[in-house]
């Protein structure tokens, strides 16, 4: 007879065998009414299993991770049923949770519209009020591909088919007529979904992401536990659309993209300006911090990723060219083995370690192009990558600096909320199990002694060491991952870097890989929707304006732009024969942080009249307090 232990300690004996819904009843009736799933001995089930052994329970409701995922899974099936009620034809494929929702990829000729999606929304909703049963049944591998033949799911029998013969396969009905292939687990019944839901965007979906197959219809849709979730999410959303890098980018001129280079940036003179800048205030922090700039090539030989390992587990992701001569030379993915060899370039002893070395090193990457995604998700970036040569006893201290300056740059970038992802050891690893302890131990001390918040990943760390990873979090509650710190146990004995050690044998060095940003591209898209491109005064590409109201004041407004000039200052000058009305709409749309306006007045007290950008309010001033104040907010935060 089961005894059922819960997530307080307490054990609870019963004489038969229960299902997870009569255990929610014996526990309290607001867990009843809750529940959606549990956990047993760490496995997800359906509140319908029958526990019959002494197990592990926890009762998981809409307060839980995994019970907001299933309330998206079955969200997405209450939606597929619902497309197949409205369409009928229409076949059904994959249906998986994704971050802050679902989505269901569909086989219709016709194209789903926006008032498809109300339709579908709304009979969504009557599914809910009806508070269909699910089931579950495990049914044969032939008799499943059978049927699902019969009833014209292609792409379902095809799923099937290239599914282990030993897994078993589960069918998950919703109501008397609906059902689908499913692993589950998912709720009791569809009134436990709630109304917390909305179709957002249909697009187009390649079956199995092979653009050789034929394209589907994929509808995204979210689902929460509450209304105002719900609607804190939407409004997130509509904000997330106003900052669009994308959008932005073409207001403030900064960068475009061409179907002649997919995934590369053509950057514009302000947008390179920005990218100089913040390239600038990452070299000081660097040089302040100990670390020595290189630079290495692009293109390398075949031999060279073979010996690394990259060929093997990366090749796919590079671009490559054969030379007449034979030889296949591939650009670079990653700046790794090519720093490895300017370490190798003459002997190395303990005393020269650490050596931290630098590298705005750009890389190459095949991404499908449906991946590509404005600034976010290029082929061609560049990272702001360094590797720091230590001893083993040199790595708690290393990532420790390594973390703290991380912080210190974002804090000075506007991000000081700041998660901090850590992954261990993975099953299939290199290296001494005692390395791997004190590698592991190191980064968690840097972890521990950043007092941020963190997350374990278990078993999630590179083959070769374990990582950290750094995600921010923007103005919107959006979280990006962008920094790095990984532990590497390998490539430098796979390319033969070695230094003397204190008892003049050579021994291997360890080799911690950190990017920063991990690319200054996708960092520059996060800082533009961070800012809603209203960046700090001292890194926007162009920070003032100074305007003429007439024609007569021009000689003023041109002194004036070249004092600026020379002084440092990104300026620019109009001369528009338009109004000044229409001269600050227009600098305001590019998000040029001062407009400077110098009319009649202003040239006879030798003043000027300055906007900032977000203000109505203007404030007229001394020409050489103007200068003055400019130079100090033109400096680089390196305190």
């Amino acid at each position: 007879m089961p005894q059922i232990q819960l997530l307080d300690g307490k054990k609870i004996p019963f004489t038969k065998s229960i299902s997870g819904l009569e255990l929610t009843k014996k526990i309290s009736k607001t867990l009843e009414k809750t529940a959606l799933i549990m956990e047993v001995d760490g496995q997800l089930k359906d509140l319908s299993y029958e526990i019959t052994k002494d197990s592990k329970v926890r009762i998981i409701t809409p307060k839980d991770k995994e019970g907001l995922e299933v309330l998206r899974h079955d969200a997405a099936h209450i939606m597929a049923m619902a497309v197949q009620e409205l369409f009928p034809g229409t076949q059904v494929t994959i249906g998986p949770v994704i971050e802050n929702g679902f989505y269901y990829d569909f086989a219709r000729e016709e194209p789903f519209t926006s008032t498809d999606l109300n339709k579908i929304e709304k009979k969504m909703s009557e599914i809910i009020d009806k508070d269909v049963k699910t089931r579950r049944e495990v049914w044969g591998r032939d008799k499943a591909i059978d049927h699902f033949k019969k009833i014209g799911e292609k792409y379902k029998a095809e799923i099937i088919e290239s599914i282990p013969k030993d897994e078993e396969l589960s069918i998950y009905h919703h109501g008397d007529t609906w059902h689908d292939l499913c692993r589950g687990p998912h709720l009791a019944s569809s009134s436990k979904i709630g109304k917390a839901f909305k179709l957002t965007k249909v697009s187009g979906a390649y079956w199995r992401g092979d653009s050789n197959n034929e394209m589907l219809q994929r509808i995204y849709g979210t689902c929460w536990s509450s209304k105002q979730e719900l609607d804190d999410y939407l409004n997130r959303l509509e904000e997330a659309e106003k900052r669009d890098h994308r959008k932005l980018g073409k207001e403030m001129d900064l960068f475009h993209f061409r179907e002649e280079s997919p995934g590369s940036v053509f950057w514009h003179e302000k947008g390179w300006a920005l990218f100089q800048r913040l390239i600038e205030y990452m070299r000081m922090k660097q040089r302040l911090a100990g670390y020595k700039e290189i630079n290495t090539p692009e293109l390398l030989d075949k031999t060279l990723w073979e010996k690394s390992g990259h060929w093997e587990k990366f090749g796919e992701h590079m671009f490559t060219s054969e030379t007449p001569d034979e030889k296949i030379f591939a650009i670079k993915p990653m700046n790794c083995p090519g720093c490895v060899q300017v370490f190798n370039q003459g002997l190395k002893s303990y005393r020269d370690l650490p050596l931290k070395l630098s590298e705005f090193g750009k890389v190459h990457r095949y991404e499908p192009s449906g991946a590509l995604h404005g600034l976010l998700r290029v082929r061609a970036f560049t990272q702001d990558d360094a590797h720091i040569f230590c001893t083993e006893e040199q790595i708690t201290e290393e990532s420790l600096s390594v973390t703290n300056l991380i912080l210190e740059i974002y804090k000075d970038l506007g991000f000081e909320n700041v998660i901090l992802k850590y992954s261990d050891r993975p099953e299939k690893r290199v290296g001494d199990d005692k390395i791997w302890d004190k590698s592991e131990a190191a980064l968690l001390s840097a972890i521990k002694k950043s007092k941020l918040e963190y997350t374990i990943n278990k078993g999630e760390g590179a083959f070769y060491g374990p990582k950290i990873e750094f995600v921010l979090r923007d103005a919107i509650g959006r979280d990006w991952q962008c920094g790095t710190l990984q532990v590497d146990l390998n490539l430098p004995e796979r390319l033969g870097a070695t230094f003397i050690d204190k008892d003049g044998t050579k021994k291997v060095p360890v080799m911690l890989h950190r990017a920063l940003f991990g690319s200054l591209e996708r960092f520059i898209g996060i800082l533009i929707e961070n800012y809603a491109g209203k960046l700090p005064f001292w890194l926007s590409p162009a920070q003032a304006v100074v305007c003429s109201i007439a024609e007569d004041n021009n000689d003023y407004v041109k002194k004036l732009f070249e004092d600026l000039f020379k002084e440092g200052i990104k300026c620019e000058v109009d001369l528009r024969n338009e109004k000044i009305s229409y001269k600050i709409r227009d600098h305001s749309l590019a998000k040029i942080p001062m407009i400077i306006v110098c009319g009649k007045k202003e040239v006879a007290d030798k003043t000027v009249t300055i906007r900032n950008l977000g203000s109505e309010k203007q404030e007229t001033i001394k020409r050489e307090d103007l200068i003055k104040n400019m130079l100090q907010k033109n400096k680089l935060p390196l305190n």
